[in-house]
C-alpha cells in the first residue's frame, strides 16, 4: 500500500513575505605566480578631528560662562538685596536739599524773590499735571514704564553717539534712564556730611562721576529701586529731587518760580518748558534766556507728539503759544534790594539757613519798577552810548522804610556788586546840610548872613588851604539860605569853622552818616565818604523832624508754617539830632535849593521839593538827595574806577534820573506841603534882625573853641555873622 501523503504540501501558512537571498560566499581565486608587495595607501587626516576640538572648546566656555554669569548674577542679586534694605520709605525721600529756602514777600504780601534752595513742597507723580508728567517722560526716558530700572539699548545707542562724535563711551549722553537718574540724585544713599567732605560742591561733584565703577554701582541702585518702589513712587522722587534752575528744586518750586502757579495746574506748553530744563537747567532756565527756554519747549511739545501724548493739532497749538514768566519770574530773583535783605538779617536763618524762611519786606514793587524805569530812560535819551558810567538809586519814606533800590545799569541781577549800599564815595556838597543844621541847631537863622569872600585856613601839617567855589567867583555877603541854595563852598566852610567841625561831624553821624569822618576843614565840603543807602537815610532824618533813622528793609522774619515771626524790624527811627524848630528851617531852606538854586532840574508838576545837589572834586561823583512829603530818594552817579565824569555835576543827570524816577513814584499821590518852616522876616528882601535865642552849651573840642576866638577877636571875615554882626552864643 502506497503512502498517500507522499508529494504533498505541508499544512502551513503560506509566507507573507519573500526570503532574503543569502549572500554567496565569495571564492577567494588563488593568483598564481609569487605574490607582490602593495604599498598601503595615505591616509588624509581626517576633518573629525577638528570639529571634536572645536566642541570640545565650546563646551568649555560654555561651562565657564554659566558658572560666571550664575556667580554675577548671584553677586548682583545680593548687592541689589543688600540696597533694598537700606532704602527708606519713599516720602523720606522726596526733599533732598542740604540747605533751606527763603521767600520774601513785598509790603503788600506778594512774593516777588527767592533764595536758597528753593523746595515748594512735595508732589507725585500722579498729583502734577499730566503735561508735566508726560513730559518728562517724553524727553527723559520713553520706556520708563517698560525697562527693569536700566535699559540696555538706551545704553548701547548712547555709547555709539558718544563714539561717533569722538567723545570717550561714557562722556556727553548718558542712555540713563529715570530711574537711574534718581539714583544719582540721591547719591547712591550717601547723605552729605560736612566732616566727611570739604564742601558740599566737593560732595555734589562726587555724586555726579561718571566711571564705569560708578555706572555699575548707579544699575544696581537703580534695580534695587525698582524692587523697592513702583514706577510712580520713583518718577514721584525724580520730580521733587531734580534741579530745575533759579535755584528751584522740584517740579512745585519751578512751578512757583517760574510761572507763579501750582504744578497740578500747568498746562502742556509750561510742563514741556520745565521738562526741557532738566539738561542743563542753569543754562536752560527762562530766567536766563526765555526763547531758548521757549524753544527748547517746543522740542518737548514735538517729542510728546510723537509718543502719542498729544495729537498734531495739540503741539501746534501749544508751540504758537509758548510759556511766558510771572511779572515776579520776569524780575528775576528780586535784584539788588533782595541782596540786601538777605544780608541784614541774620546768616543762620538767611545765607545758611537749613529751615524754609519767609521774610515780609518793605519793598513797594510799582516804586520799584519807577526807579528802574526812570534810571533806563536817561541813559537812553541822555547818555552816549557805549559809556561806562554807573548810577545808583534809593527810595525810601521818613520812617527809613526802603520801598525801592537800584544799585546799577543792570537792573536784572542778583549776587553782583551794589552801588546803592557798597560803594563808599565823598559827597561832596551833598554834605552841606548837615553843616547848616550844626548851625541852626545852635541859633542861627536861615536869614542870617556870611561873607563869601576869598579865605585861607593854616592847616597844621599841611600849610596853607585857600577853598574856592564851584564857579570860581564870590558873591560877597549872603544869607545862609543863599550860600546852600547856591552851593557857595567858602560860607559853608565859616559856617563849620564857627559852630565846630566836632559837632558838624556828631550831627552827620547822628544822622547816619556812619563813616570815619574828614578831620580838617574839607569836612564842610563833603570829603568824608559814604554810602547812598546811608545818605538817602540821613535826609530822611531830615523830613521827619530831626530823628535819626536807621534804614530797613525786613519787616519781619518767621519759619514756613508759622505765624509767628521770630524776628521784627531791624530799623526806624532813632534817637532826636536836632530840634524839631531847627528841621523845619532846614527843609525851608533845602527847599530853596530846588525852587531857585542848583536843584533847578529836580522840580516836577508844582510840588514842593527839598534837596541838595553834591559834585566832588574833579566832577568823580555826582549827587542829587532830595525829598518830598511822601518820599525820599537819593541818586548817586559816577564811574566805578573813579573816572571823573565829563560835564555832569549833582545838579544835571543826577537831578533828571531823580525827577525821572520821583515822578513815575508820585503816580496817584495827591500833593502835600513839605513839614517847613520859613524863618521870621524871610518875606522881606532884607534879612530882619532874628529874635534873642537862650545859648546853647555845644561840645567843642579846645581847638575849635580856640579857633572861634581868635576869629572873634581878630575880626578875620570869616564867620557868618547874624543881622546885628553878633554870632551865636555871644552875650547881648
Amino acid at each position: 500500500m502506497s503512502d498517500s501523503k507522499k508529494g504533498k504540501r505541508p499544512l502551513v501558512a503560506d509566507r507573507r513575505y519573500p526570503k532574503k537571498a543569502a549572500k554567496k560566499p565569495v571564492k577567494k581565486v588563488a593568483r598564481k605566480g609569487p605574490a607582490k608587495r602593495r604599498r598601503a595607501p595615505i591616509k588624509k587626516p581626517s576633518r573629525n578631528i577638528f570639529v571634536r576640538l572645536f566642541r570640545w572648546v565650546l563646551r568649555l566656555v560654555w561651562w565657564v560662562t554659566w558658572r560666571v554669569g550664575l556667580t554675577v548674577t548671584a553677586g548682583i542679586a545680593l548687592a541689589v538685596g543688600y540696597f533694598w534694605t537700606t532704602l527708606p520709605d519713599v516720602n523720606e525721600l522726596l526733599d533732598g536739599r542740604a540747605r533751606g529756602s527763603v521767600t520774601l514777600l513785598d509790603r503788600e504780601g506778594e512774593r516777588f524773590a527767592w533764595r536758597g534752595d528753593q523746595f515748594g513742597g512735595a508732589v507725585m507723580a500722579s498729583t502734577v499735571a499730566p503735561g508735566l508728567k508726560n513730559a518728562v517722560i517724553a524727553t527723559e526716558d520713553k520706556r520708563f514704564y517698560r525697562h527693569f530700572g536700566v535699559s540696555p539699548r538706551g545704553m548701547a545707542g548712547a555709547i555709539r553717539i558718544n563714539l561717533s562724535e569722538g567723545r570717550g563711551p561714557l562722556q556727553g549722553h548718558g542712555g540713563s534712564t529715570i530711574t537711574q537718574q534718581t539714583a544719582k540724585l540721591l547719591c547712591l544713599g550717601v547723605e552729605y556730611d560736612p566732616s566727611e567732605w570739604k564742601s558740599e560742591a566737593a560732595y555734589v561733584a562726587d555724586c555726579r562721576r561718571g566711571s564705569i565703577q560708578r555706572k555699575a554701582k548707579e544699575a544696581i541702585y537703580a534695580m534695587a529701586m525698582e524692587a523697592k518702589y513702583s514706577k510712580d513712587e520713583i518718577l514721584s522722587i525724580y520730580l521733587n529731587r531734580a534741579y530745575m534752575g533759579g535755584g528751584a528744586y522740584g517740579a512745585e518750586a519751578a512751578a512757583q518760580r517760574y510761572f507763579g502757579k501750582p504744578a497740578a495746574g500747568l498746562t502742556p506748553a509750561e510742563g514741556a518748558m520745565i521738562a526741557g530744563l532738566l539738561t542743563a537747567p542753569s543754562r536752560m532756565a527762562p530766567t536766563s534766556n526765555l526763547q531758548r527756554s521757549q524753544d527748547r519747549a517746543a522740542t518737548v511739545l514735538r517729542l510728546m507728539g510723537d509718543q502719542g501724548y498729544l495729537s498734531g493739532a495739540e503741539v501746534t497749538q501749544w508751540q504758537q503759544n509758548p510759556a511766558t514768566l510771572s511779572p515776579a519770574a520776569r524780575r528775576k530773583a528780586g535784584g539788588y534790594f533782595a541782596d540786601w535783605v538777605m544780608s541784614t538779617g541774620p546768616e543762620f536763618f538767611t545765607r545758611n539757613t537749613t529751615e524754609d524762611v519767609i521774610i515780609r519786606t518793605t519793598l513797594d514793587q510799582r516804586l520799584q519798577r519807577a526807579a528802574e524805569e526812570a534810571l533806563k530812560q536817561v541813559f537812553d535819551t541822555k547818555v552816549r552810548e557805549g559809556s561806562k558810567a554807573q548810577a545808583a538809586i534809593v527810595v525810601m519814606s521818613a520812617d527809613g522804610a526802603v520801598r525801592a533800590m537800584v544799585g546799577g545799569r543792570e537792573t536784572r541781577v542778583s549776587g553782583v556788586f551794589n552801588r546803592a549800599i557798597q560803594a563808599e564815595r565823598q559827597t561832596g556838597s551833598a554834605f552841606k546840610p548837615f553843616v547848616y543844621a550844626a548851625a541852626l541847631e545852635l541859633g542861627y537863622s536861615p536869614l542870617d548872613t556870611v561873607d563869601d569872600s576869598p579865605m585861607t585856613i593854616d592847616i597844621p601839617g599841611s600849610g596853607p588851604w585857600s577853598p574856592r567855589n564851584y564857579t570860581n567867583t564870590y558873591s560877597g555877603r549872603v544869607t545862609l539860605t543863599q550860600a546852600l541854595a547856591q552851593s557857595l563852598n567858602i560860607p559853608a566852610v565859616k559856617v563849620s569853622e564857627s559852630v565846630g567841625r566836632d559837632l558838624v561831624r556828631r550831627v552827620a553821624t547822628d544822622f547816619g552818616i556812619d563813616n570815619e569822618m574828614a578831620n580838617g576843614p574839607a569836612l564842610a565840603l563833603g570829603a568824608s565818604e559814604s554810602t547812598l543807602l546811608d545818605m538817602t537815610g540821613a535826609y530822611a532824618g531830615i523830613l521827619n523832624g530831626g530823628s535819626s533813622v536807621t534804614p530797613y528793609g525786613l519787616i519781619d522774619l518767621r519759619l514756613q508754617g508759622d505765624d509767628e515771626p521770630l524776628m521784627g524790624t531791624g530799623g526806624g527811627i532813632g534817637e532826636r539830632v536836632v530840634q524839631d524848630s531847627a528841621a523845619a528851617q532846614l527843609i525851608w531852606m533845602m527847599e530853596k535849593v530846588v525852587s531857585e538854586g542848583t536843584g533847578g532840574r529836580a522840580q516836577f508838576g508844582g510840588r514842593e521839593i527839598a534837596g541838595k545837589t553834591g559834585t566832588t572834586q574833579a566832577a568823580r561823583d555826582a549827587w542829587f538827595v532830595g525829598f518830598t512829603a511822601d518820599y525820599v530818594a537819593g541818586v548817586w552817579m559816577g564811574y566805578d574806577d573813579n573816572t571823573p565824569l565829563t560835564g555832569v555835576t549833582g545838579g544835571g543827570l543826577p537831578a533828571e534820573i531823580w525827577r525821572e524816577t520821583m515822578v513815575r513814584v508820585h503816580e496817584g499821590v495827591p500833593a502835600k506841603p513839605l513839614p517847613m518852616q520859613a524863618p521870621a522876616g524871610a518875606s522881606r528882601p532884607e534879612p530882619a534882625p532874628a529874635a534873642p535865642r537862650q545859648r546853647r552849651e555845644v561840645p567843642r573840642t579846645t581847638e575849635g573853641l580856640i579857633e572861634m576866638l581868635v576869629r572873634d577877636i581878630l575880626g578875620g571875615g570869616s564867620a557868618p555873622t547874624r543881622p546885628n554882626d553878633r554870632i551865636p552864643g555871644e552875650s547881648r
